[in-house]
């Protein structure tokens, strides 16, 4: 494929990720495997997905500031932290994880996104109305803590994650909407920051071409959030999901 036929796979693919994340998530799927397409590794693929996203998570969770909350017995500020630090944590990780041996778990960390996502759209069952909350305020914290470590580390599927944990510590789908994409800005941000400083070299050019049109496509996806069938969305995200981790398997 000729240079320029593959940066502009690269700005579509961004574009229509842009607009995923604005509708249903998932926009990883499209961003990381085309970053890979352009020639990356798997580590430097998913570290300049994470910093060309962040802008566009920035603008959402702002977007929903107003429905922000904290879960019962457990502040938004708790969250906040715990979400900042978990996120740094996992970027490190990252950071320490050897080209090959990141290569390696690529293809089971894209299968747990998939199932999570999977899960999350078509088989998680709504808390019922008044239900005692599934998770305490320790068990919160643990989970939205391994969920912000995972989320710095490689981050497929953690708005879904973030969705189950929310709901099931006492928040509304609604609520717990909005704060899951402040959280999700939140542990990007720590992880972006120790990107920023402590990768050696980073591919500018293509941050840049992901950057810009996947900002375009959230807020093209704002104005479709209510013209879009949700599940065929979701549908096709897993499908792209599946897809790659078959894609990563054979390529072992």
């Amino acid at each position: 494929m000729h240079p320029n036929e593959s940066w502009l796979l690269l700005m579509l693919a961004s574009l229509v990720a842009g607009v995923q994340n604005a509708l249903a998530g998932g926009g990883s799927f499209l961003t990381f495997p085309a970053l890979l397409f352009a020639g990356l590794d798997p580590r430097l693929a998913n570290i300049a997905s994470t910093i060309a996203l962040f802008p566009g998570q920035v603008t959402t969770g702002l977007a929903g500031r107003a429905d922000v909350a904290g879960a019962e017995g457990l502040s938004f500020r708790m969250l906040f932290g715990i979400s900042l630090v978990g996120g740094a944590l996992g970027a490190v990780l990252l950071l320490v994880t050897p080209v090959s041996v990141f290569t390696r778990l690529v293809p089971f960390l894209v299968l747990f996104a998939t199932v999570v996502f999977a899960w999350g759209s078509f088989f998680r069952k709504p808390a019922a109305h008044g239900a005692k909350p599934a998770l305490g305020r320790h068990a919160a914290m643990l989970v939205q803590f391994c969920i912000a470590i995972y989320g710095g580390y490689f981050g497929g599927g953690i708005g879904i994650l973030m969705l189950a944990a929310l709901t099931a510590a006492g928040l509304g789908v609604r609520v717990a909407g909005a704060t899951k994409n402040v959280l999700a800005a939140v542990m990007n941000a720590s992880a972006v920051a120790i990107f920023l400083v402590q990768a050696r070299t980073l591919p500018w050019p293509l941050i840049g071409c992901v950057a810009i049109p996947a900002i375009v496509g959230g807020q093209l996806g704002a104005h479709l959030l209510h013209r879009v069938n949700e599940k065929v969305l979701r549908i096709a995200i897993v499908a792209i999901g599946v897809a790659l981790t078959v894609g990563l398997f054979l390529l072992k």
